[in-house]
């Protein structure tokens, strides 16, 4: 996927939550649900217009950041090489946000739902994504499992990012699974982060000690 049109349709898509969120407006109640326990249910709550517009304004801010990313990075020309699969991340991240959102706008509206069960299945597809785009990344600064080890040397970082992508894959269909098992799924899912994020940074190292012994 080209910068542009990543920028395009992430942009488009922000506004037209924003604009949702500004039409529906009225129909909101004051304050809105902004937080939720491991049940799926609400536990916090926030004024209005902050549970309106944050959400919206939280993702352009972090989009942009994502934009200006590889502009940046000393290794901007290894970006390059994964562009594309980078570009099409930024709007998985972006739907991910908004889908975030409409649930949000849908609970403060009187619907009724399990937050949790709604909320699971989406973040393991967002892991599988992060999964998939690590088998493209290339050493860099922002994007990726940044160890010291990785960060040193390109063949260590290339090995990593090959089981991290495995791991984080894995890890995004146990979030998935998690959403079966109500609330108890939820220690599944932290299962499944830990191995996504841990289980590479002590291979990085593993395979740095092994070359350091060469």
């Amino acid at each position: 996927m080209s910068t542009k049109l990543s920028i395009t349709i992430s942009f488009v898509l922000i506004a037209i939550a924003a604009l949702v969120g500004l039409a529906l407006y009225a129909q909101l109640p004051d304050p809105m649900p902004s937080h939720w326990n491991a049940a799926g249910e609400i536990d916090g709550y926030m004024s209005k217009f902050w549970g309106v517009f944050m959400m919206p304004l939280m993702t352009f801010g972090i989009t942009l950041l994502l934009v200006a990313v590889p502009s940046i990075d000393p290794l901007k020309s290894n970006i390059d090489q994964f562009r594309g699969i980078y570009n099409a991340f930024i709007v998985v991240f972006v739907v991910y946000m908004l889908y975030v959102y409409a649930l949000t706008m849908g609970a403060s509206l009187g619907y009724e739902f399990n937050m949790t069960i709604m909320l699971l299945p989406a973040m393991g597809l967002l892991f599988i994504g992060i999964g998939y785009m690590m088998k493209s990344a290339k050493r860099n600064f922002f994007i990726g499992i940044r160890t010291p080890w990785t960060l040193s040397n390109d063949y260590v970082w290339d090995e990593t990012h090959k089981l991290g992508a495995k791991t984080f894959m894995a890890g995004g269909v146990l979030v998935i699974i998690s959403s079966f098992f109500g609330e108890n799924g939820v220690w599944l899912m932290l299962v499944g982060l830990l191995v996504a994020a841990l289980v590479p940074v002590v291979y990085s190292y593993i395979l740095f000690a092994r070359l350091a012994k060469k």
